[in-house]
């Protein structure tokens, strides 16, 4: 299957899961975006890496990283391969030796780990056309600039819920309404309600 490069674009607070942070990541070369519902230890652990942090303790993630760089294995790239009843799941692709070897990881893990490695990260076009939010081509998407201090326990790396609280308002919306509500949320960086409407959107076509 074929590997579409995406990159970390933003990192915010889930507007409907005040305990969740939502890490997006854009197409390289296209606009659509792929939200992923983390935990706030792990929205800490990117951001601290994106934002050149230096904690005056390793955190977990910078451990592991230390360890690897030690026995002289390098993150070739993070492959988020598949999307399973709303659970991403993801690998390292590693060097070590000269032989590649596949690490299977959760996806926050991986992306912390990508950032701190500055290695490249793939997805296929099944994940983005399942969970994918398309985005206008004008609209330029902001820096990550969040500072997540919850140390809440992580849930599992969740494809933004696809169950609608407001299902009977959008459906009494027309699709040019829909789209139009569409940018404004996702403006707002409200992906939650994005993805519903997404497939309120779907549905029609």
């Amino acid at each position: 299957m074929k590997k579409i490069e995406i990159e970390i674009v933003a990192l915010s607070q889930s507007i409907s899961q005040n305990q969740s942070y939502a890490v997006i990541l854009g197409e390289v070369n296209g606009t659509r975006r792929l939200p992923i519902v983390i935990g706030g230890f792990e929205a800490q652990a990117i951001a601290v890496a994106l934002e050149r942090i230096k904690p005056s303790r390793p955190l977990t993630h910078d451990l592991f990283y230390n360890v690897l760089n030690h026995f002289n294995i390098d993150i070739k790239e993070v492959n988020i391969y598949k999307l399973d009843e709303g659970i991403f799941f993801s690998k390292l692709i590693c060097i070590m030796d000269g032989a590649i070897t596949e690490i299977d990881s959760r996806t926050s893990d991986a992306l912390a780990l990508a950032v701190r490695a500055d290695c490249r990260i793939f997805t296929n076009e099944e994940i983005l056309n399942t969970a994918g939010l398309q985005m206008e081509p004008k609209e330029t998407p902001k820096e990550p600039s969040s500072k997540p201090r919850s140390k809440e326990k992580a849930p599992k790396e969740k494809a933004v819920s696809q169950e609608p609280d407001d299902n009977n308002e959008l459906k009494q919306l027309n699709l040019d309404e829909l789209n139009e509500l569409l940018q404004h949320v996702i403006e707002l960086e409200d992906y939650d309600k994005a993805v519903k409407i997404r497939d309120e959107i779907k549905k029609r076509k």
